[in-house]
């Protein structure tokens, strides 16, 4: 998509002809004459490089250098190519100073500013994946690779949607490989020179969401001592995953919605409506449908976001792919460690395909690393301590006071946990909410709460009366 610019000058012919020399060019323009226009222009075009001419209508430069400052302090990943006719050597070495990326003194020459325009532009893409790059654990991109027809199904309707502007509601198990799935698409979208920008609705707390989501303006809230970007901010004209949607409150859930319709959102305590054109791809592991009817989930936000909707199989059903995967693990280990040429036996191999994997690709990948540092041999065979049968503890962790479930990732094993104390705390309370609230000191709505997302079937739950309260 193409880069949106916003060149900042009091004289309209300059305006007008630099706004046709990168029209030319495939740009889109913005114009300001002065520095209050061009702080509005910031908000409402989020562009991604700015020209600013120093001397705005004065005798001095001080308007200029007041908007330089201000894109430092609240665009950070904006860079500023200044421009000016009365530059100095001084005046550039103060731009540079203040955090302009280059200065250019006028007259202008096209060829000049093309370039220059261009190496500013392919910097900022640069700082914005670095910065992704930073956040991100370290992607598998081979876990395609297969003969199972139903990822070559999976492949097909992906190429077919990721060319499309498209909602995508992506489900299936823990492990699967869900954000992979996110990625691809991205990445063979026209949006793909950009950074897809994340967001794992799970791991951000309740109270945080909606900031991290929209932004928020300097003084919202105490500690808000600048303006902050939102995810929807950063993905503008790219793509924004939602992982775990189905962890979003209710209230969440209605802006998200609006977003969706609109492509329109304020910033926490902000009152100006900024527009967006953004992409939504949306994962979770749960049945959204019967989030629905718990009332956990909105009818209307599902079926926008259930445009194209994608499930990606467990591993237990395209087993003929666990060869192509381990191999592309092991050699992944193997580089990543140092350490020296190692193979798989095909005996072990074929045992791996027996296997039910209820961890999916996420279980293979460790168990394929934690063979390949811990074999001495060149050859990777069948080991029953190191490859305990499914249900068993891969260690003796369990007899040293860890369960199995206290080896899962951090989300699933917080989740175990609270099914277990919830249970147990009903069980010993009667089944009496009212006294397992007092008892755990939490309020019976929380209680209620807990129930409906951990989806617990208990049977029958009592209230203080005795009567069913469920």
């Amino acid at each position: 998509m193409a880069d949106t610019i916003l060149v900042v000058d009091d004289q309209k012919d300059i305006r007008l002809t630099l706004g046709g020399v990168l029209a030319d060019e495939g740009y889109l323009v913005a114009q300001a004459s002065t520095g209050a226009e061009a702080l509005e222009r910031l908000d409402e075009s989020s562009p991604e490089l700015v020209l600013l001419d120093l001397w705005l209508g004065g005798n001095n430069d001080s308007e200029g250098f007041t908007v330089l400052s201000h894109i430092q302090d609240e665009y950070p990943q904006t860079p500023v190519v200044v421009i000016s006719g009365h530059g100095t050597v001084e005046t550039a070495v103060k731009a540079v100073k203040k955090g302009a990326f280059d200065f250019i003194e006028k007259p202008l020459k096209a060829e000049k500013l093309l370039l220059t325009v261009k190496r500013a532009l392919d910097f900022r893409k640069l700082a914005a994946e670095n910065k992704i790059l930073r956040t991100q654990n370290l992607k598998e991109d081979h876990l395609f690779v297969g003969e199972s027809e139903s990822m070559r199904a999976l492949m097909n309707t992906i190429r077919m949607v990721a060319p499309t502007t498209s909602s995508v509601l992506i489900t299936g198990e823990n492990g699967v490989g869900k954000e992979l799935v996110a990625q691809t698409i991205h990445s063979m979208s026209p949006r793909a020179d950009r950074p897809m920008i994340e967001l794992n609705c799970a791991a951000i707390p309740e109270d945080l969401v909606e900031s991290e989501l929209f932004g928020y303006e300097k003084g919202a809230f105490t500690g808000a001592d600048r303006r902050h970007q939102g995810r929807f901010d950063l993905a503008n004209r790219s793509t924004l995953f939602l992982d775990e949607i189905a962890d979003m409150s209710l209230k969440t859930q209605a802006k998200i919605l609006r977003i969706l319709q609109e492509q329109k959102f304020e910033r926490v305590g902000g009152s100006k409506t900024l527009s967006v054109n953004v992409r939504i791809i949306a994962a979770s592991n749960k049945n959204l449908i019967n989030q629905i009817e718990k009332g956990l989930f909105r009818q209307d936000l599902y079926y926008r976001l259930n445009v194209v909707p994608l499930v990606v199989p467990p591993l237990r059903e395209r087993k003929e792919d666990i060869k192509g995967l381990a191999t592309i693990f092991l050699a992944k280990c193997l580089e990543t460690n140092n350490l020296g040429p190692k193979t798989l036996d095909p005996v072990f191999l074929e045992e791996l395909k027996e296997r039910e994997w209820p961890g999916n690709i996420r279980e293979l990948k460790n168990t394929i690393e934690r063979l390949a540092i811990t074999t001495k041999g060149p050859v990777i065979s069948f080991d029953p301590e190191k490859v305990p049968a499914e249900g068993e503890s891969t260690s003796d962790s369990e007899s040293q006071g860890a369960t199995p479930w206290m080896l899962h990732p951090y989300r699933e094993a917080k989740m175990e946990f609270e099914k277990r104390y919830f249970k147990l705390q009903l069980e010993v309370h009667d089944w009496n909410v009212s006294k397992t609230a007092e008892a755990i000191n939490l309020d019976r709505s929380t209680i209620h709460k807990k129930l409906n997302e951990l989806d617990l079937k208990l049977g029958s739950v009592k209230g203080s009366s005795g009567e069913k309260s469920l």
